[in-house]
């Protein structure tokens, strides 16, 4: 089974953003079971993902993300436009 191109490129940013090379992005994945993801660590992850797929989000878009599931989510929405 392929993997999704999204959570692909979202397990390099995550490996980056939290120095963690162990790390895998998973649609259940959420701030609390990685080390480190406090709110700084939140905005420089939303950055990094706006800068490698070319998009920006909406203030009430970023406070509504539960998980990683929500992120791809809506990077995909974004992407398709």
């Amino acid at each position: 089974m392929a993997v999704d191109p999204i959570y692909q490129q979202l397990t390099e940013l995550l490996k980056d953003v939290f120095d963690d090379d162990t790390l895998v992005a998973r649609s259940d994945l959420t701030a609390d079971q990685v080390a480190g993801w406090d709110s700084f660590a939140h905005l420089r992850l939303i950055f990094s993902v706006e800068k490698k797929f070319g998009i920006s989000f909406a203030a009430s878009e970023i406070t509504s993300l539960q998980n990683v599931g929500d992120l791809a989510r809506l990077i995909t929405s974004k992407t398709a436009r």
